[in-house]
């Protein structure tokens, strides 16, 4: 299974996929429901972190900390924490990494 930095850089550096359509939903201590959505367009890769742009300034939110990510509105990582309520979270995005295959 590939980690959430992993799919991030392949979206970031293989010419075939455009990073701003990927969105990241993470943990956020004090936002509503303690996470928040990030666009692909504010977000730069670290080795141990996302560098991301808020409207208050630049944010560090380590990899451990990422929920969902999609992309083209696909969720293609969902972090064991949030299992199963990817749709929920998200808003019904389209599951194609089959994330959900094995719950029953």
């Amino acid at each position: 299974m590939l980690t959430s930095h992993r799919i991030l850089q392949q979206y970031w550096h293989d010419e075939r996929y455009d990073p701003r359509k990927v969105r990241v939903w993470y943990i956020n201590r004090g936002a509503p429901e303690d996470r928040s959505i990030v666009k692909g367009s504010d977000i730069s890769l670290e080795p141990y972190y996302l560098n991301i742009q808020t409207p208050a300034g630049e944010k560090q939110i380590p990899y451990h900390r990422i929920l969902i990510i999609t992309y083209h509105g696909a969720v293609v990582f969902e972090n064991q924490k949030v299992r199963g309520l990817s749709a929920v979270i998200t808003g019904n995005a389209e599951d194609i990494c089959n994330c959900r295959e094995n719950e029953e």
